[in-house]
C-alpha cells in the first residue's frame, strides 16, 4: 500500500494539524471520518477551536524507520499548529530491537517538534495499543502475555523519550485493553479499532490538546 495522505478540507481554518503514524493513524478498515485524528479535529472545532481537518502521513505496516523515510520524501509546509505521532506497533510486531526503536523514535520526536516550529508544546504522542487482546491477537498463536509485556516496555521507553523532549504522552493502552476485545470496538478485520474505539482515543487526547493549545501563543481562543 502506498503512503496515504489526507489534506485539510477547510482551507479557511486558522489552525493546522499534522498527524504522523501507521495503520492506527490512517484508520485501517474504517471510513475517513472515523480516524482518530479526524475525530479529534472535529471535537476541537466543537469546542470552538478553529482546526482544519488533519494532514495525515501514515500507512499500514510502517515502522519508525519507514515513517522517517516517508517524511524524507514528503513535502511538508511547516510550521504546524499541532503535530501528533503514533508509531511503534510494527516494530514490536516484527520483533525489532527496543533500543533501535528508541533511537529512531528519538529522531522522529525531534523532527515532529521541528515541524511544529520548534514548539514542544504543540506536539503529542499516543501510546501503542495492545493488539494482543483483539480477535486477531487471540487467533495469532502468539503468547498474549509476552505481547503485552513487550508493548508495555515499548510504551515505557516512548513515555520517557516524550518527557525528555517536553512532548505530551497520551496513554491509550488502558482503554485498548479494556475495550479491544469487544466486537463493536473492532473493525471488520478483527485487528484494528472501529470508529467507536477511535472515539475513545480522541476523547483521551482532547483535554491534553486543549491544554497544549492554551499554552501556545497565538493558537488559543
Amino acid at each position: 500500500m502506498g503512503a496515504h495522505l489526507s489534506h485539510a478540507s477547510d482551507r479557511d481554518a486558522r489552525l493546522r494539524y499534522l498527524a504522523l503514524g501507521d495503520s492506527y493513524t490512517i484508520g485501517e478498515s474504517v471510513p475517513m471520518a472515523d480516524r482518530w485524528p479526524m475525530q479529534l479535529a472535529a471535537r476541537l472545532r466543537d469546542d470552538g477551536i478553529a482546526f482544519a481537518d488533519p494532514e495525515i502521513l501514515a500507512t499500514t505496516g510502517w515502522t519508525t524507520d519507514e515513517l522517517s523515510a516517508a517524511m524524507d520524501a514528503h513535502h511538508f509546509t511547516p510550521p504546524y499548529d499541532l503535530v501528533s505521532l503514533a508509531i511503534g506497533v510494527n516494530n514490536q510486531y516484527r520483533g525489532r530491537d527496543i533500543d533501535n526503536y528508541a533511537k529512531e523514535l528519538d529522531a522522529l520526536l525531534s523532527r515532529a517538534v521541528g515541524l511544529a516550529g520548534g514548539h514542544t508544546e504543540r506536539v503529542f504522542m499516543l501510546s501503542i495499543p495492545d493488539w494482543g487482546v483483539t480477535r486477531f491477537g487471540q487467533e495469532s498463536g502468539r503468547d498474549r502475555g509476552q505481547i503485552a509485556a513487550r508493548l508495555d516496555a515499548f510504551n515505557a521507553r516512548a513515555a520517557r523519550l516524550c518527557e525528555r523532549h517536553g512532548v505530551a504522552f497520551v496513554d491509550i493502552m488502558p482503554v485498548s485493553r479494556a475495550l479491544g476485545a469487544n466486537a463493536d470496538m473492532m473493525a471488520a478485520d478483527g485487528l484494528h479499532p472501529s470508529g467507536a474505539l477511535y472515539a475513545e482515543w480522541a476523547a483521551l487526547a482532547l483535554p491534553v490538546v486543549r491544554d497544549l493549545i492554551r499554552e501556545t501563543p497565538g493558537t488559543g481562543n
